[in-house]
Order: structure tokens, then C-alpha cells, then sequence
């Protein structure tokens, strides 16, 4: 990248960085320029975009601010990979908090390739921190809220797993607990009752695997994706176990699928404690397991934030504004 002085007393200085290719030139831009549009609001930098070469324009403090941030994506948009405000975000989060170090290994932990062909890789370093806890201990748990990618990351482990035959099947469950509707009203038999709350998982191996061989996987048992009643009395070995919404298991149904467990498996217990659609009164199985499973020797707890929503941006801040009602609401409870 070349830099330099700006013309007369303005106090603006100037860089050009030149693009390796089209590709990397589109995914550094963005649709219509919305990645350059963002990266100006983020850095107070004016940004032109001419072929190849992307012209930087703005004070020195700033201006080295943006160019810094631009070559800490220089992993994703090299490759022509999409920019999204989250990765624009966190990366920047890195770089002012003097982690840009860690933030550029993000690049290096490449999970797998998409149906797509996009590279799935953690987004955030909490990410990265469950992703390696995942690898390294055979029961995990993950709290954190909706949008931070618990799932869909222990899914794509999950999967290489099986492709490395480091595992035999994989089973991907969840609580059938009913939010507003009940069950015997739904039409169908109770697999089609139960489907439309099995749906964000089938959702995770279709990205990864594509319907078709998701289908396949599913007629032989490689795969096996049912509500949580069906794990009572089984020894599950040699298996990738996943249990999603766990926050509205019951302090019993923890306690059964927990041990479960069968020889060389491991299990990821993925949840939001604030969405518990549990009756009142009925103590969530997750929030207490994340109690009492602590410090025990080959259990990973981790939690996320909203910081590491992948979403759609307002996601996140959709999250802070309901965490930060909870927080009001249970101080004037603590008040009163």
C-alpha cells in the first residue's frame, strides 16, 4: 500500500492499495459499494474504488485505522469472500482492543466449505474459543444468545467429524417444548408433529451437506435427528450428539441425556437462558448444568454475547435492548 500527503493545509493524507483481482475487488466492495460505504462511516475515510486500486483519503490517525482494518480482512476479501457488517464489526473490535492478531488467526480456522462454496469458519473470538472447545473436551456447553452461531458451529464440527470418520453417526436433538401451541393441536403424526421444532437443524445439514445428501444420510442413521423423548434408555457411542435448546430441558431431562453418553463420543448442549419456555417455576435443566458442571474435568463451558450475533446487525442490537429491559425489570424487583 502507498501513502502520502494530501494536497495543501487540509491535514488529510492518502493511500492506494492495489487489488490482486476482480474478485477481490467485488467482495471488498460490496453490492452497489456497500462494503466501502461502511468502511467510510466505520473510519471517517473517503474510499474510491477505480479497477484495481482502492484510493484511501482522510486524516493519519484515521486513515492508518482504516488501512489496518482493511488488511485484517484481507483473508476474507482475498479470497472473495463476501464482507458482512459483522465481519466489519468484530474486526474492528479487535483492532481498537489490540487483538488484531488473534482476530487474523479467525482466517486460519477454516471448518469447511459450504454447499455454496463459502468458507465456514468461526466469525468472532468467543467464537473461536467455543469451536476449540468443542475439539478439545467431550461434553460442551454453549450459552449464549439467539444468532451466535452455537448451533450451526457444533453442526459443521459435527459433520467434519463424520466425513473424518473421527465419528460414526451423528444425533441432533431438542426438546419438543411448546412455545404458544401445543402439540396435540398440530395436524399429522408425531413425527410431523415435531419436525417443525427439529427444522433449524435439518436447516444446518442442508448448508452443509445439501438436501440430497442430507436425505441419504438420514435413510441410512448416519445421521439422526428426532425430539429429545427418543434418547431415554440408549447408550450413545461412537457418536456426535448435539442438543439444542436445551434451556427448556427439565432438571431430569438434562440429567438423561447427559448420561447418554456412550464410548468415544462427545456432545454439545447449545442455549439461551432468556428464552426459557419452560412453566414457572420449572428450573431450566441448561442454567443448572452450567452450575454444577463447573470446574468438572472434561467439560467446556462457554458463553457467548451479543457481540458475536452473525445475523442481520439488528439482531444484535435487538438483544442488548432486551438484556438491558432484564436487567432494569430484575433491579426493581431487587428494589421492591
Amino acid at each position: 500500500m502507498n501513502t502520502g500527503a494530501g494536497p495543501g493545509s487540509t491535514g488529510l493524507a492518502t493511500a492506494t492499495l492495489t487489488l490482486p483481482n476482480p474478485a477481490a475487488a467485488l467482495a471488498l466492495a460490496g453490492e452497489a459499494e456497500a462494503t466501502l460505504r461502511r468502511l467510510e462511516s466505520l473510519t471517517g475515510s473517503s474510499i474510491v474504488l477505480r479497477g484495481l486500486d482502492l484510493s484511501l483519503r482522510a486524516r493519519p490517525s484515521q486513515l492508518e485505522r482504516a488501512t489496518a482494518l482493511i488488511e485484517l480482512l484481507r483473508p476474507l476479501w482475498q479470497e472473495g469472500q463476501q464482507l458482512s457488517q459483522v465481519d466489519l464489526n468484530t474486526a474492528l473490535q479487535a483492532l481498537d482492543s489490540g487483538r488484531g492478531d488473534d482476530h487474523r488467526a479467525l482466517a486460519d480456522q477454516v471448518l469447511a466449505r459450504s454447499q455454496n462454496g463459502k468458507l465456514l469458519r468461526p466469525r468472532t473470538l468467543r467464537q473461536k474459543a467455543y469451536v476449540q472447545a468443542m475439539e478439545r473436551h467431550d461434553l460442551t456447553l454453549a450459552l449464549g444468545p439467539a444468532g451466535t452461531g452455537k448451533t450451526f458451529l457444533a453442526t459443521v464440527l459435527a459433520v467434519r467429524m463424520l466425513q473424518e470418520r473421527k465419528v460414526e453417526r451423528l444425533i441432533l436433538t431438542r426438546p419438543a417444548v411448546e412455545a404458544g401451541e401445543r402439540l396435540g393441536f398440530l395436524p399429522g403424526d408425531l413425527q410431523q408433529k415435531v419436525d417443525p421444532y427439529l427444522r433449524p437443524l435439518y436447516d444446518a445439514l442442508h448448508t452443509l451437506l445439501g438436501p440430497e445428501r442430507t436425505g441419504a444420510l438420514l435413510e441410512k442413521g448416519v445421521i439422526e435427528v428426532a425430539p429429545l423423548a427418543y434418547m431415554r434408555g440408549r447408550t450413545l457411542a461412537e457418536a456426535f450428539v448435539i442438543l439444542d435448546e436445551a434451556q427448556n430441558t427439565t432438571t431430569a431431562q438434562m440429567r438423561m441425556v447427559l448420561t447418554r453418553l456412550g464410548e468415544n463420543s462427545r456432545m454439545v448442549v447449545t442455549g439461551d437462558p432468556t428464552q426459557v419456555d419452560l412453566p414457572p417455576g420449572v428450573t431450566s435443566g441448561l442454567t443448572e448444568a452450567a452450575q454444577v458442571l463447573e470446574g468438572v474435568e472434561g467439560v467446556a463451558i462457554c458463553h457467548l454475547s451479543a457481540a458475536d450475533v452473525v445475523r442481520h446487525p439488528l439482531v444484535q442490537r435487538l438483544v442488548t435492548a432486551y438484556a438491558e429491559r432484564d436487567k432494569r425489570s430484575l433491579a426493581k424487583q431487587t428494589k421492591g
